[in-house]
């Protein structure tokens, strides 16, 4: 999902929490099955679930493990910043490698995930891109071993 600068807060009804809380139980679970459960039609399921994904709530995707996948290396990055926290933010999203950006309190002003095909793509993103980023004073790379949970069920409130 691309997070908007200003985050609007959507006000969600319970039949589209209960469609959201289908699609993060299984997400290719059908129109007509959710209807079932939430007591819709299946048009107005899909009508529903078009909404929340253009509405930017939620977006249905296939999570893979990259390191399953053939990519060599799944790391995070902690990156220390000096100056505006955003720019540095919206570069690091802007690289192909990068798939997951927060801004941070504690340690690291940033956190981004980043995977590469080799250990040499690893280090010439950190040190040829990711540390020539203007305000980027310093980085911490932890490399990930195995996954161990990664999961996206954690309802809606």
């Amino acid at each position: 999902m691309t997070r908007k600068q200003e985050r609007v807060t959507a006000h969600l009804d319970d039949v589209s929490k209960k469609i959201i809380e289908q699609l993060q139980q299984d997400g290719r679970r059908s129109y007509a099955a959710i209807g079932k459960v939430v007591g819709l039609s299946e048009a107005a399921v899909r009508q529903r679930v078009q909404r929340l994904i253009d509405g930017g709530v939620m977006q249905v995707v296939a999570v893979t493990d990259p390191l399953e996948l053939g990519f060599a290396r799944q790391a995070m990055v902690g990156v220390k910043v000096t100056g505006p926290l955003e720019p540095v933010a919206d570069a690091l999203a802007a690289l192909d490698e990068v798939d997951y950006v927060v801004v941070t309190a504690g340690s690291y002003d940033i956190l981004a995930e980043v995977v590469a095909e080799s250990d040499e793509h690893l280090l010439e993103l950190i040190s040829g891109r990711i540390r020539t980023i203007e305000g980027v004073v310093a980085t911490e790379t932890f490399m990930y071993l195995r996954l161990r949970k990664q999961t996206y069920s954690w309802g809606v409130r």
